[in-house]
């Protein structure tokens, strides 16, 4: 058993290293200087922050009422939301595609339309509902969504695990002393979940960052449009410039350790005044 932990410890080390084998002071420069590299880096920076954010707003509610009600259709609820930890990612990205362009969306798409066509709101802020669409396919928004969709379930895992392990008695005194139940889950809850909201958005974060299939389906790899970090090495890596994707990875790889450093260490501090 030892072993094959040292093996996996061995191999983790490993694929890493022998990425500088690919990267030279040429690659280097050229990331820094290609616009479309520092385009899909700050896209990459921005998305997976939006993303963070999307997911512990959703994922905190969620985890809670799974973790402290009961009630019916709860399993099915909490199976529902593993979907997209089950499913490969490239799915995902189909399933986005087919949903935004289904006679669904399109049916409520023209009901929004036609309500503010001609509208004194339209008219004042000069807008033109009739070139609006419900359709995100192939726009920014699409990598966020993407991103989300994956990113949330690993969120809602962690903050229902968070929720489980913390003992309600605090939230029930809490109640007999006249809090209501709102009041005692931003009282009382949440402060004491910190450790696990700092962890679901470590993980979110990271997990957007390295998010690939859903967005080359659904975002596609658009240059200086759609293109975060992970469809940089894709596109990269396919007309055969190994030493700008392995830069790239690198880059990735670097990031994601900064920012889990950034944030474990945020973490600590905040817990170590409670």
């Amino acid at each position: 058993m030892l072993s094959l932990c040292g093996i996996y410890i061995f191999l983790l080390i490993g694929m890493v290293l022998a990425d500088f084998r690919f990267i030279d002071i040429k690659s280097i420069k050229n990331f820094f200087n290609d616009p479309n590299i520092i385009s899909s880096l700050k896209l990459s920076i921005a998305s997976c922050s939006i993303t963070t954010v999307l997911c512990l707003w959703v994922a905190i509610p969620i985890g809670y009422i799974l973790s402290r009600y009961e009630f019916r259709g709860k399993s099915i609820l909490d199976s529902i939301l593993d979907i997209p930890i089950m499913l490969p990612p490239l799915v995902i990205g189909i399933c986005l595609l087919f949903f935004f362009s289904s006679p669904f969306v399109k049916y409520f798409e023209e009901i929004f339309i036609n309500i503010f066509k001609g509208s004194f709101i339209a008219n004042w802020f000069g807008w033109e509902p009739q070139y609006w669409t419900f359709n995100p396919a192939f726009t920014k928004l699409s990598v966020i969504i993407a991103q989300f969709m994956v990113a949330c379930a690993f969120a809602v895992r962690i903050m229902k695990s968070t929720f489980d392990e913390m003992n309600p008695r605090k939230e029930e005194v809490a109640l007999t002393l006249g809090c209501s139940k709102g009041q005692s889950f931003w009282l009382v809850a949440l402060p004491n979940a910190k450790r696990g909201i700092i962890t679901a958005a470590t993980l979110a974060w990271a997990r957007s960052l390295g998010e690939f299939g859903p967005i080359l389906i659904f975002a596609g790899t658009t240059r200086m449009k759609t293109e975060v970090l992970s469809t940089s090495v894709y596109l990269e890596f396919s007309v055969g410039n190994i030493a700008m994707a392995t830069t790239i990875s690198m880059a990735m790889i670097m990031t994601a350790i900064f920012i889990n450093i950034i944030m474990r260490q945020f973490g600590g501090i905040k817990l170590s005044h409670d």
